[in-house]
C-alpha cells in the first residue's frame, strides 16, 4: 500500500488534491483508493492535513496515516510550524513547493526532498496562487502510483466545467517539467 499525506493549509485545496489523486487511482487507474481530511474547526489559512491511500487490493485500513510513503507540502511556510516530516517512512520522499534546491533543507533525518516552485507555475498557468493542481503534477511524476491521463480523467469528473482545462495543464505542465519533457 501506498501511503501518501498532503498538508496545506484551509482554503489551498490540499483534500481536493488527494481526492484527485484517490479518484485518479481508483476510478482510472484500475486500483483501490481512499482519500480523506484531517481538520478539525481550523479557519481558512489554519494548517490542514489530507490523505491518500492506494492498492492493488481493497484497503481495510479507516485510520489516520500515520507512517507515509510520500509527503507533500503545499505551503513552504508551514515547515516554520509543522513537523511534516514526522512518520516519513525510511526511504520516503518529501515534495515541497519551493523555489529553493533540495539540498537548501536541513531535516534531522536523512529525509529525500524534492522541490518544485509550484507558486510560479499556478501563477503562469492560472493566474493566482493555487497550487494543488500543480504539486498533484509533481506527486504523480515522482510517485507514478497513476498515469497523467488518469489524473486529467479525474480533473474532468470533479471539477466544474469552467476549472478544468486549466487546472489539467497546470498538472500536466508541473509533470512534464519533473520529467523534464518539453
Amino acid at each position: 500500500m501506498i501511503e501518501i499525506r498532503w498538508h496545506g493549509r484551509g482554503g489551498q485545496g490540499g483534500f481536493t488534491a488527494a481526492r484527485l489523486l484517490g479518484l485518479a487511482a481508483s476510478v482510472y487507474g484500475g486500483n483501490y483508493a481512499q482519500a480523506f481530511p484531517s481538520f478539525g474547526p481550523e479557519r481558512r489559512g489554519a494548517p490542514v492535513l489530507g490523505f491518500t491511500r492506494i492498492d492493488n487490493k481493497p484497503i481495510n485500513d479507516h485510520s489516520q496515516v500515520y507512517t507515509c510513503d510520500y509527503v507533500i507540502v503545499l505551503d513552504e511556510t508551514l515547515l516554520e510550524t509543522v513537523d511534516v516530516t514526522k512518520g516519513l517512512k525510511e526511504g520516503g520522499i518529501l515534495i515541497i513547493n519551493s523555489a529553493k534546491k533540495p539540498e537548501e533543507f536541513n531535516f534531522q533525518n536523512n529525509i529525500n526532498v524534492r522541490t518544485f516552485d509550484a507558486t510560479q507555475t499556478a501563477l503562469d498557468v492560472l493566474g493566482a496562487p493555487i497550487t494543488n493542481t500543480v504539486m498533484l503534477g509533481v506527486a504523480v511524476a515522482v510517485t507514478g502510483v497513476v498515469d497523467l491521463e488518469a489524473v486529467k480523467a479525474a480533473i474532468d469528473e470533479f471539477m466544474a466545467p469552467d476549472l478544468r482545462e486549466k487546472n489539467k495543464e497546470a498538472v500536466e505542465v508541473a509533470y512534464n517539467s519533473i520529467k523534464g519533457v518539453n
